[in-house]
């Protein structure tokens, strides 16, 4: 996938809840229509991100896994 990335956050290592925590003080740093690569190794985050993306308004573009990392494409859709 080839996206334009204006932020990469690497919570690799970190466990529920610090990746979404992380990933809530990230969206605020960006401006609207900025896209946020995650990169985190707790499996969790599957749900979780999911969910913060749908509860919050967000823009979950894409999830994929590498070896033993999962990775997340989340645009900012609102402030």
């Amino acid at each position: 996938m080839k996206l334009a990335i204006d932020k990469v956050l690497d919570t690799s290592g970190l466990l529920c809840p610090e990746p979404v925590m992380m990933l809530h003080k990230a969206v605020r740093e960006v401006a609207v229509g900025h896209v946020i690569e995650v990169i985190a190794t707790d499996p969790s985050t599957v749900r979780d991100i999911a969910k913060f993306c749908h509860f919050l308004g967000h823009e979950l573009i894409a999830q994929e896994v590498r070896e033993k990392d999962y990775v997340y494409y989340i645009k900012k859709i609102k402030e």
